[in-house]
């Protein structure tokens, strides 16, 4: 079942394309992976599911309602968390977190305090007093203290150390347990590698990837260390091996993921005494794509992220 769909989303600023026929789907029970560099688009095709911004062209439906017509009612059934979180800053954080959950109709108190414990939030400080990572717990425990459907997260753990991201991981995965769905937007590739079932890559207002992480992989290169009893000849001249080093009997490549069982059978044939094996990561996928995109190309898009 598709909790959301864009189809051909078009946005301009100007003469600015911040969208360019951006096509992603999320299905009911997945984290789905939004990622690129800042400046891509991602936060643009966010607001524009959330209602705040309208599409030039093309359609975006949350739960089969138009974003744009029917926001109040998608609203709802989400739960929103952006990456720079802006607080009243009179008020307490728990008085945020009782009001947010309030305006979405739900009073679960025991979940809001297992909430604030794990994320170890004082709720009683006034809200000017908090760091951004602070902020952000905030808009965390409001957004999994609330019985939402679909959960639009912004680069959600900005400003978080390593442990609270841990947690934030967790609640990630118990919601996708219960069924929740959670469209995950981040530069941080190791992120959306634990947590998504399919990812979708945007550089400069397009979709250039979309898939499961099997199918992305074949686009990435692992990387071997091998040492063999004989010096191996010939690796330069095999199809899809890249950045070969050889120190003595050690050899040190990438291969890509297409050319990987003729490289093995290969390397077999001299004596194998020592393989490791990397295995390939968004990180190198990501490379992959953005080598040879400019710095400039990038900081022209920096207002549409």
């Amino acid at each position: 079942m598709t909790v959301l769909q864009t189809s051909n989303l078009t946005k301009r600023f100007g003469k600015f394309t911040a969208l360019d026929g951006v096509n992603i789907e999320v299905n009911k029970g997945e984290v789905f992976g939004f990622i690129g560099p800042n400046g891509a688009g991602k936060s643009t095709t966010i607001r524009v599911l959330l209602g705040i911004l309208k599409a030039d062209a093309g359609e975006a439906k949350v739960f089969g309602m138009d974003a744009w017509k029917d926001a109040v009612e998608i609203h709802k059934r989400i739960a929103y968390v952006p990456g720079d979180v802006n607080l009243w800053p009179n008020l307490t954080g728990g008085e945020v977190i009782d009001l947010f959950v309030k305006l979405r109709g739900g009073n679960n108190k025991s979940r809001r305090e297992e909430l604030i414990k794990r994320f170890d939030l004082d709720p009683s400080k006034k809200c000017r007093t908090y760091s951004k990572g602070n902020r952000q717990k905030v808009a965390l425990v409001a957004a999994f203290s609330s019985d939402a459907d679909l959960y639009i997260l912004d680069e959600p753990t900005s400003g978080l150390d390593p442990l609270m991201e841990r947690i934030f991981h967790e609640y990630v995965q118990e919601v996708k347990s219960e069924g929740k769905s959670v469209l995950l937007s981040s530069h941080i590739l190791s992120e959306v590698e634990k947590l998504c079932d399919r990812v979708a890559i945007i550089r400069e207002g397009k979709i250039i990837e979309s898939g499961s992480l099997a199918d992305l992989r074949h686009l990435t290169r692992t990387h071997l260390q091998v040492e063999a009893q004989r010096p191996i000849t010939g690796l330069e001249k095999l199809a899809g091996v890249h950045e070969l080093v050889s120190k003595g009997a050690t050899y040190t490549f990438q291969v890509d993921g297409e050319h990987l069982d003729k490289v093995v059978q290969h390397i077999s044939t001299f004596g194998v005494t020592k393989l490791e094996s990397a295995p390939p990561t968004l990180e190198d996928l990501f490379m992959r794509h953005y080598e040879g995109t400019s710095k400039a190309s990038d900081a022209g898009a920096g207002g549409a992220s």
